[in-house]
């Protein structure tokens, strides 16, 4: 007792906001996982908000901060963290010196202060700390089960709006009432939404593969050996190159995964048409049946030649929906034309604009003129010219 340490009580003016990261264990698609979930409290009002993700890094570090100052209302003028290596890039002494890049976009679009505390002292946010444990124990028992999850994360949000009708012990209003306070207190949330990403830098493979996050992702194959910028976000991957977005691909959280687009490997398959039955992207491609129907009768028409025609075909989608070309197959069957450039003629059936009538309403200074009829005569006075040459 005379060696256990004693704390100082502190004083949470509106305004004022912690943030942490705590984890759980969840089912997630049948499968016991553990989520990586962050709190963001209001020591002033007690209200505070909860989203889960897969795992504590950047894009969920920044995410986890939109999502809670939309549902404030506001952006607390001063947040204090912990000394995660997400925000803070070099610790001296023992607190953290200098913020990291990523943290320093955030921290610039929104304007607010931060305080990074003491290695080892979780005691200076102290309020979030118990938070993350009061979260674990009444929004996450019994062990959660979802397959997607925005779907938990919009369960967590009602769970924590739900909090709000709350009145603590002392206080003379419930947690929202308290709330009005922290939000007069607060900045404005920008009018443009911050866009929580990670950004890195790759070579695409021999393959046509470009590595984000453990994970590998298909681009064309024209851009195979080159170096390309991946952005990683929340739900999505995006590959870009020479200034434009050549890939997207939905965001894996798993490991050692690949994922192939096979429309990025049609024009490969031009030059090696037998890859179309053997390769790796094709294999899972499940294409309508009229697609199946076309390459029968091609090929049984003209063999290898019919096979390069339905890869011109395919080749189609790396312009049009395949909905439509869907649809363009399906009259081509009907009228017993398959030839690639009968089906480019029918996927700009229906696309034309109808020419407008135009009309002199509106446009009085047209009114005025009048075009003459034309004379017959003259007509047939150049005819006559014509039939005698003399």
């Amino acid at each position: 007792q005379a060696t256990a340490e004693v704390f100082m009580p502190l004083s949470h003016p509106p305004g004022a906001s912690q943030f942490d990261f705590g984890e759980a264990r969840a089912i997630y698609r049948d499968g016991e996982i553990k989520v990586m979930f962050c709190v963001m409290s209001l020591p002033y009002s007690d209200a505070f908000f909860c989203q889960a993700f897969p795992r504590e890094c950047t894009e969920t570090f920044q995410e986890g901060h939109v999502r809670a100052f939309e549902f404030f209302g506001g952006v607390p003028k001063r947040i204090s963290y912990d000394n995660s290596k997400v925000a803070v890039a070099r610790i001296v002494g023992k607190r953290g010196k200098t913020p990291t890049r990523e943290f320093l976009r955030l921290q610039s679009h929104y304007l607010h202060d931060h305080h990074f505390c003491l290695v080892r002292r979780p005691n200076e946010k102290g309020h979030t700390e118990n938070l993350v444990k009061y979260a674990r124990r009444n929004f996450m028992v019994p062990v959660p089960e979802f397959d997607d999850f925005e779907e938990f994360n919009r369960r967590l949000a009602a769970d924590c709006r739900k909090d709000l009708e709350r009145k603590l012990r002392g206080q003379a209003d419930t947690k929202g009432k308290l709330l009005e306070d922290d939000r007069q207190a607060m900045l404005s949330i920008p009018e443009e939404r911050f866009e929580a990403r990670r950004i890195k830098t790759g070579k695409v493979n021999t393959l046509s593969l470009a590595r984000f996050d453990r994970n590998d992702y298909s681009v064309p194959t024209e851009h195979a050996h080159r170096k390309v910028v991946l952005v990683g976000s929340i739900d999505r991957v995006r590959i870009i190159a020479d200034d434009r977005v050549i890939a997207e691909h939905v965001r894996d959280w798993e490991k050692e995964n690949v994922h192939y687009d096979p429309i990025h490997y049609l024009a490969l398959l031009e030059r090696k048409p037998n890859g179309l039955d053997f390769g790796k992207p094709f294999e899972a491609w499940d294409l309508p049946d009229v697609f199946d129907i076309l390459r029968r009768r091609l090929e049984n028409e003209s063999g290898g030649e019919g096979r390069r025609e339905f890869i011109k075909i395919l080749r189609l989608l790396e312009k049009h929906k395949l909905s439509d070309l869907t649809h363009a197959i399906g009259r081509a069957l009907e009228i017993g034309a398959m030839t690639v450039d009968v089906v480019q003629v029918l996927l700009q059936e229906g696309r034309e604009s109808p020419a407008k009538l135009f009309r002199l309403d509106g446009r009085p200074h047209l009114q005025d003129h009048s075009i003459p009829e034309p004379s017959i005569s003259q007509y047939g006075d150049l005819v006559q010219r014509q039939e005698d040459p003399s």
